[in-house]
């Protein structure tokens, strides 16, 4: 093979430039394995660069199985490259690989793709070979042994990969065609409300006592007695926890009802929300 034909080859399997390629031949004596890893390291410098920039786009990844639901969040810098077919061949395998993972990121990342080579080793070859920042975001797995997954999509790139997604655990004595329409329809529901938690109970202090500082210092320019700042402030955080909790909002397709009168109509036995995931890329 000639030296021309060797730079081709190599430019073909690891996406880098001409010169890059070139030099890295050299070096290695017109090996070409080990040119590639000399690509691969220079990448790797390369790529800290790049991970120093925002990466607020990307998709969301979902993929379902019999025992397991997993949604993760992979981002990139630009749309343009969110719908590049090189990213989202590699979303692709991530999402099937992130349902086996159950969604712990740090033995994602460890594990082998196709290639053989590692998660961690392909995000840098995309990058070098992309020219972006990519990493590996928000992520969770439901199981749906004693449970049932339901799930939403919006803005759809292609199947099990979109810009928005929900998934939803529901744990039920039954799960008939009631309860079906009730769980997709509540995926769509979070979708569009977007609620930090199930119930009341599970909204964090940490974000009530936040949101009521906030609140509390926005009354104190008012001029108002600091009582009546205190009984304001008490309004609306609970007018907070009840927006944002998910059993206690009003149900998007009938504004006279809320999520949990929604359930009581069902009259199902034992049917509970377990927990939810909603993710959307830029926020």
């Amino acid at each position: 093979m000639s030296d021309l034909d060797k730079v081709k080859q190599l430019r073909k399997s690891t996406g880098a430039g001409f010169k890059d390629c070139n030099n890295s031949l050299k070096e290695s004596n017109g090996d070409i394995e080990k040119a590639i890893e000399i690509l691969r390291v220079k990448g790797i410098s390369k790529a800290s660069k790049k991970m120093l920039r925002n990466a607020n786009e990307g998709v969301v990844a979902l993929y379902n199985s019999d025992d397991k639901t997993s949604i993760i969040e992979i981002n990139c810098e630009t749309d343009f490259v969110a719908k590049n077919e090189d990213f989202l061949n590699f979303v692709d395998e991530i999402n099937k690989l992130n349902n086996h993972a159950l969604s712990n990121i740090n033995n994602l990342r460890k594990m082998q793709m196709s290639n053989s080579k590692t998660v961690d080793e392909n995000i840098v070859d995309l990058i070098s070979k992309i020219g972006e920042k990519i990493t590996l975001g928000r992520s969770k797995s439901f199981t749906n042994k004693e449970a049932k997954s339901f799930f939403y999509q919006h803005s759809v790139i292609k199947k099990n990969i979109s810009k928005l997604a929900v998934v939803v655990s529901i744990k039920s004595d039954s799960y008939d065609e009631s309860v079906q329409d009730f769980g997709k329809k509540l995926s769509m529901h979070i979708a569009a409300t977007n609620p930090i938690a199930v119930s009341k109970n599970d909204i964090s202090q940490d974000i009530l006592d936040k949101e009521k500082n906030l609140i509390f210092e926005e009354m104190k320019s008012s001029g108002k007695p600091t009582e009546i700042i205190e009984k304001i402030t008490k309004g609306k955080i609970n007018k907070f926890i009840n927006d944002n909790s998910l059993l206690s909002q009003v149900w998007v397709m009938d504004d006279d009802k809320k999520v949990q009168d929604i359930i009581n109509d069902l009259n199902v036995k034992n049917l509970v929300i377990n927990d939810f995931l909603r993710i959307k890329i830029g926020e």
